[in-house]
């Protein structure tokens, strides 16, 4: 059984009835490597599209769903385990959409900005093998959470910037998105408090409680190529500009983990900015909206999007 604890155990629980399964009505590519970073492991993704039916002809457009862990954990295949299994997923399938939810490399193994670097190589392979998949990825949205809302936050600011592409996988080409879904997310670092995600030594071996004794965004841009300047450049905050895709922010007002003033600030300054953003507070949630039900807002949050891909 998978426990109903926010942060989960450091383990994945056996493969069977609890863990989410590919979604109905959907043809899946499953394991694909996007990209290749030598002395790191394969970056791969998953990608399901929704089965229209034969003789359908209009390719749907793309999500990129991007996972959270504190920049130290997380899979593409597993939102936060409180979720309904499987419910994530198929809510953007049945919607009509692709989802592409990918994998990065965690703050250890890399520090930023290799997260941000790996998910522009993502959107390049989704657009260099569009065809392939059947999808329109000329039209696609960033979804993430917690760190991963910090990271489609940088892709929606730092698209179409070549000092922001990276160098892994596929070369060339666009990566900016249509629009950005960003829940709970980490906007500015350097206000992040110092204590980062609880640790729990009954459950953890050393050298986790080692690493969660540090505060994750620390950890993150620790050793980063960016120097000194790394804590500011990590921060959405700092990318802020008028042409910046639309933003829906959701936070809950009980968040624990991340404060809900992460999310405050940065609607205020995209909104200080011009750019359109809608900011949902999610009252008595706490962090991976533990106390809500999750269900209506992916709901509320795939109608969104499919204003801005329609």
């Amino acid at each position: 059984m998978t426990e109903n604890v926010w942060p989960p155990p450091p383990y994945l629980p056996p493969v069977g009835g609890e863990q989410p399964v590919r979604p109905d009505r959907a043809r899946s590519w499953e394991g694909l490597t996007y990209a290749i970073a030598p002395g790191f492991r394969p970056l791969r993704m998953d990608v399901h599209v929704p089965d229209a039916g034969p003789g359908a002809s209009a390719r749907p457009p793309v999500v990129l769903w991007i996972h959270g862990g504190a920049w130290l954990y997380g899979d593409r295949r597993l939102p936060p385990a409180v979720w309904p299994p499987g419910s994530l997923f198929q809510t953007i399938v049945d919607a009509g959409f692709a989802v592409a939810t990918i994998d990065y490399r965690h703050a250890v193994e890399a520090p930023f900005p290799a997260q941000l670097d790996d998910a522009k190589a993502a959107i390049r392979y989704l657009r260099r093998f569009a065809d392939d998949l059947g999808i329109d990825a000329s039209r696609m949205v960033a979804w993430g959470e917690s760190a991963g809302g910090h990271l489609a936050a940088l892709v929606g600011l730092t698209g179409g910037q070549p000092e922001w592409a990276g160098e892994e996988g596929v070369q060339g080409g666009d990566t900016t998105v249509l629009g950005v879904v960003d829940w709970y997310g980490v906007h500015d670092g350097e206000r992040m408090p110092g204590g980062g995600l609880p640790a729990d030594p009954a459950v953890t071996p050393a050298e986790h409680v080692r690493i969660l004794s540090r505060a994750p965004y620390r950890t993150l841009v620790d050793g980063s190529p960016l120097g000194a300047d790394a804590p500011r450049l990590g921060s959405p905050v700092a990318h802020v500009h008028p042409d910046a895709p639309p933003f829906l922010l959701v936070h809950g007002d009980a968040d624990g983990t991340v404060p809900i003033a992460q999310s405050e600030l940065f609607a205020d300054a995209l909104a200080a900015a011009g750019v359109p953003v809608e900011f949902r507070r999610v009252p008595g949630a706490d962090h991976v909206f533990l106390g809500a039900d999750p269900v209506p807002l992916m709901r509320e949050a795939v109608a969104w999007i499919a204003e801005r891909v329609g």
